[in-house]
């Protein structure tokens, strides 16, 4: 979230609220990947804009619930898979971005709800970048299940990190983005 200035969230999410409504409202092809009606994999979503370091919109989609994680010691592992596909925006439709990312989004989403190893509780898009964030319990089968989400793809250009977080406290801090 350090790319997020949090002193001006609640500012900012009123300011882009109408382009939020403009483009969820509208539903284009190229925004279809951040609504997964068509696939149930599971949980409570909620998604509120927020703005980056560089002014660009950013969606911030978080999960409620996470309470048998969270309260769960052995998932005090938070890991992030950032694709940094190019551009200021949006994936495009133009490119096939928004395809790939979406490839990638059912993917991952797929292999986590069938085997529970990790918890997907967040997703930042915008800037020119895709983030999840996840909660595990072992990086080793996590890596592996990473693998087993995106063989079908080509490869991509993924950073992937990992800290410990057992009081998930950067989870936390993207939970106080819905309050604004």
């Amino acid at each position: 979230l350090s790319r997020i200035h949090s002193t001006a969230l609640c500012s900012i999410r009123r300011a882009i609220q109408s382009v939020s409504d403009r483009l969820c409202s509208t539903r284009s092809r190229s925004f279809d990947f951040m609504q997964k009606e068509e696939i149930d994999f599971g949980g409570e979503w909620w998604t509120t804009p927020a703005e980056d370091d560089n002014g660009h919109l950013l969606m911030v989609t978080g999960r409620e619930d996470v309470n048998k994680f969270r309260s769960n010691p052995r998932f005090c592992i938070r890991v992030e898979i950032s694709w940094k596909y190019g551009g200021e925006e949006m994936p495009s439709e133009k490119d096939g971005t928004a395809d790939l990312v979406e490839q990638a989004d059912t993917g991952l989403r797929s292999v986590f709800h069938k085997d529970p190893v990790a918890v997907l509780t967040g997703v930042f898009t915008g800037g020119g970048e895709r983030t999840w964030v996840f909660y595990t319990l072992s990086t080793h089968i996590f890596q592996k299940k990473i693998n087993e989400a995106l063989a079908d793809l080509p490869l991509l250009p993924l950073e992937i990190s990992a800290e410990n977080d057992p009081g998930w406290d950067a989870y936390a801090e993207m939970e106080e983005l819905k309050g604004c």
